[in-house]
């Protein structure tokens, strides 16, 4: 946390192009092919999350990896992390 970064606690790492979930890093393939295609893999099997060993928890994490290389999917994953800075910080500020 020097030169006043901000350590990523959640998302994608842009200079390593890893996934951040807390402590967790998960590394993403160069090819954007195969970043795409494990993308639409966890989103498809994450709807089938009523399934064993599948679950639901595919689906945000394959949005994410789709983030990486999709405009649409990465501007929806922005408009959320904004929302959600904005909630967390209105939150924090009426003491709630």
């Amino acid at each position: 946390m020097t030169n006043g970064s901000k350590k990523r606690y959640f998302g994608i790492d842009p200079q390593t192009r890893q996934i951040v979930l807390g402590k967790w890093r998960i590394a993403l393939p160069d090819s954007p092919a195969l970043r795409i295609l494990i993308g639409s893999l966890l989103v498809v099997c994450g709807l089938l999350g009523f399934l064993p060993v599948l679950g639901f928890w595919m689906v945000p994490l394959g949005l994410l990896v789709l983030s990486h290389d999709i405009p649409a999917v990465r501007r929806a994953r922005r408009k959320l992390a904004v929302w959600w800075a904005r909630r967390r910080g209105t939150e924090n500020s009426s003491g709630k």
